[in-house]
């Protein structure tokens, strides 16, 4: 007889023996104890335990917004992933290792050799009673361990063997008790693809430290009265004046102004923690105990179908390590990193596959970031400048992409997805967008400089917008969900295989939660000194280099992370989230120095402007989880009506 079958033969007589003897015994029988096993620190892109338990005690079964809720009130509104992203089993520049150092054990990421698990007994368990501990997967010797019986014990089992796990309960008064269960670990391999939407561009993991002092910036026209001041980066120790820099101090100056930049999980890519396929990866392995989820995280902000899924695309900014040095200006296609990430895998695990793809592009095709520059960018140099440079596009324009090019762009990356997707798209989950400019009752935002004003020529024009807002739900939303489904007269070679799964249920929860929406219970930063009317900062240079705020808090007093009725990034929130420094431009916008006035201009929207706030990520998570669950066949969680939570962060 086979061992495996021998095992489970002789645990059945066993149990049913102790059952019997149980009867005529005052011990309680072996059927009320009972063992209950968990996976540990079964989100294994995290090397501390500590660092996943903080999202199991945040998690209470009524979504991941309600979680992200909790987690920012313990932190002020300050960001749960700052203490969390240099734990992350990524190299300096922010790729996925091969192997990881995981709670003091080294082992390979992409493919385990064994999980460790924790065991308890459970039930009537006689006090000061010892356990003695058996786990049985077909080794010579098993592993055995004794401890009291109220200890959990870690123990680290072989992946992908069934093992039979025991226990001996001996009281005080000599009394025994056993009982047994089976232990299976399912290890999920889910893979995360997409533009900046899936990275989580808007939210990075580390926000930037804001100096209370002004920071000058040069605009377009020159000449007297051309400067005006905004918070700089706390630390910076260069010159925070517009004064004549000499050239050779240049490159100094900006190494200096990279060193205070805001952390990211990958930085050419601003791939962030806070991103909703990561969250949602996340809140899997915090509902399922018995499951571990191995996430390979390759979104990159910016990405095109072509430059940036099939193909090579521009970086967001360096990587922190490679600032002392020339950095590469690009990044692989992601479809050309999965490759060689699941080549690693079956070098350690033949066969080993993805269980599930989450999906998120088009966007950048029709020249989303083209869009939001043509409503916010007034008449003038700088839109003289950016025409020129072919950053601003016409929802006209985009419509004719649309049209013309994206279905092409769509087919292609079907063929190229389905080879990693076991010949079915139903595996890829693509989550669609929020649209991102509605006000209450799902109105588009009215325009105006309010979340605007960070820069002196930005204002969201309001026929520009209705126009922008009309063609994102009236034609980009619907024909990106055809494609998706091969509907519409869609090119499909193979419908019945070539169909994603989609999710647009976290829509209707984004109208009421755009970039114009305000609320009495928002932070008290947001409330006094982000000015309705557009008057946030100082208009006198004299006064602005001291305090470049007109109202009387401070710039660090801001809380990027506090919930707050705007579910979306304004270019406001955007400059004092990220402030970023734009590395991956062509050189005709590359800045000249840290006072620039391309620099100012784009260090305002380059950060995540129009993109999901952490709260907008979370929901996109919660709508994302049921159509995971369904595919992997894991159980639906029952969402379930929270107690209120408390005030938000002021």
């Amino acid at each position: 007889m086979p061992r495996m079958a021998l095992r489970y033969l002789l645990a059945s007589i066993l149990i049913l023996s102790l059952e019997l003897s149980g009867a005529a015994s005052a011990q309680p029988a072996a059927s009320e104890l009972r063992i209950e096993w968990q996976v540990k620190n079964r989100f294994r892109l995290f090397r501390n335990e500590a660092d996943f338990q903080r999202h199991v005690a945040a998690h209470q079964a009524d979504g991941v917004l309600a979680a992200e809720a909790r987690l920012e009130r313990r932190t002020g509104g300050r960001g749960w992933a700052q203490d969390m992203v240099e734990h992350l089993c990524v190299n300096a520049a922010g790729r996925l290792t091969e192997y990881c150092d995981r709670d003091g054990e080294r082992e390979v990421y992409l493919a385990p050799k064994d999980h460790k698990i924790g065991a308890v007994l459970s039930g009537p368990v006689p006090a000061d009673a010892t356990c003695a501990w058996n786990f049985d997967d077909g080794a010579i010797p098993p592993q055995q361990i004794t401890v009291p019986c109220g200890e959990e014990v870690g123990v680290r089992l072989r992946y992908g063997k069934p093992t039979i796990a025991s226990v001996g309960v001996t009281a005080p008064d000599g009394g025994i008790q056993q009982a047994t269960t089976e232990i299976v670990v399912r290890d999920l391999l889910i893979a995360g693809l997409g533009d900046s939407i899936a990275a989580g561009e808007g939210n990075p993991d580390k926000p930037v430290a804001l100096s209370d002092i002004g920071f000058c910036f040069r605009d377009f026209l020159g000449g007297a009265g051309s400067q005006y001041y905004r918070p700089g980066r706390a630390g910076f120790s260069g010159d925070k004046t517009c004064g004549a820099a000499a050239t050779e101090t240049k490159t100094d100056a900006l190494k200096e102004w990279q060193r205070h930049a805001a952390g990211w999980l990958n930085a050419p890519c601003h791939r962030s923690l806070y991103g909703y396929q990561m969250r949602a990866a996340l809140a899997l392995a915090v509902e399922n105990p018995h499951a571990a989820v191995t996430f390979l995280p390759l979104a990159c902000a910016g990405a095109t179908i072509e430059a940036g899924i099939l193909n090579a695309q521009r970086i967001r900014e360096c990587a922190p390590a490679a600032r002392e040095r020339a950095c590469s200006a690009t990044v692989p296609a992601q479809l050309e990193q999965l490759k060689e990430l699941l080549a690693l895998a079956q070098k350690h695990q033949p066969g080993r596959g993805l269980d599930l793809i989450l999906l998120t592009v088009g966007a950048n095709d029709i020249k989303f970031s083209g869009l939001v520059a043509n409503v916010i960018i007034e008449e003038g140099a700088e839109r003289t400048l950016f025409n020129r440079a072919g950053i601003i596009a016409t929802p006209e324009d985009a419509g004719k992409i649309l049209d013309t090019e994206l279905p092409g762009a769509f087919a292609k990356l079907r063929a190229a997805l389905k080879p990693f997707a076991g010949g079915n798209l139903s595996r890829v989950v693509y989550v669609t967008y929020g649209h991102l400019a509605l006000a209450s009752e799902g109105t588009p935002c009215p325009g105006g400089r309010d979340g605007f004003d960070v820069h002196p020529t930005f204002s969201a024009d309001s026929g520009r917008l209705d126009r922008m807002a009309s063609f994102f739900s009236e034609r980009f939303l619907p024909k990106i969900k055809t494609f998706a489904l091969c509907e519409g007269g869609t090119i499909c070679a193979q419908p019945a295989t070539d169909r994603m799964t989609f999710v647009d249920s976290h829509q209707p929860q984004f109208a009421g939660h755009g970039f114009c929406a305000r609320s009495e219970d928002d932070p008290v930063f947001d409330r006094k000194c982000f000015s309705p009317a557009g008057d946030t900062f100082e208009t006198s240079s004299v006064e602005g280099i001291n305090n470049p705020l007109a109202c009387d808090m401070k710039a660090s007093d801001f809380r990027p992370y506090a919930p707050r009725a705007r579910w979306v990034r304004t270019a406001n929130d955007s400059y004092f989230t990220a402030m970023t420094y734009p590395d991956g431009l062509p050189s005709v916008l590359q800045p000249v120095d840290v006072h620039d006035a391309t620099w100012g201009i784009l260090s305002a929207v380059y950060g995540g402007a129009i993109h999901p706030t952490a709260e907008g990520h979370a929901a996109m998570a919660d709508a994302t989880l049921p159509a995971m669950r369904s595919i992997l066949k894991l159980p639906q969680v029952s969402e379930v009506a929270a107690e209120p939570l408390p005030p938000p962060v002021r």
